[in-house]
């Protein structure tokens, strides 16, 4: 991480900012959009991983900072169910599904190897120089 000095240099910060943007234009339509509790919750959980990822890198501490990525896969694993629920009431098509589910999955994976770095690294965040 050494070229990162902004979280939104993180590449999982971009591809979480993207999904969330993808969540809003589907989220726009049809009858997911008239789907009240189910569209902003959705919206809710795509917008807690870039936030939370955003939150922790500024913590300054690599503790915080692990913590506020672990809630923010969590929010993964929460928007994937919640993607469920669109395609078992037919909100989504299969494709989006599927498209969607992909690019929540990658995030999550890409946060945990972040949790991973952060865990080994000896760099325990700009809070303890």
């Amino acid at each position: 991480m050494a070229n990162v000095e902004r979280f939104e240099d993180l590449q999982v910060w971009k591809r979480a900012r993207e999904v969330t943007r993808t969540i809003y234009v589907a989220s726009s339509m049809g009858d997911l959009s008239r789907d009240f509790g189910l569209r902003d919750q959705l919206r809710r959980s795509s917008l807690s991983i870039m936030s939370n990822i955003a939150e922790g890198f500024e913590r300054d501490g690599n503790r915080e900072f692990i913590n506020f990525l672990s809630i923010a896969k969590g929010s993964c694993a929460e928007a994937r169910s919640q993607l469920y629920v669109a395609l078992d009431h037919k909100y989504i098509t299969g494709e989006q599904f599927e498209l969607i589910y992909q690019e929540f999955a990658e995030i999550g994976r890409m946060i945990a190897g972040l949790i991973k770095y952060l865990k080994g690294s000896e760099f325990r965040g700009r809070k303890f120089i």
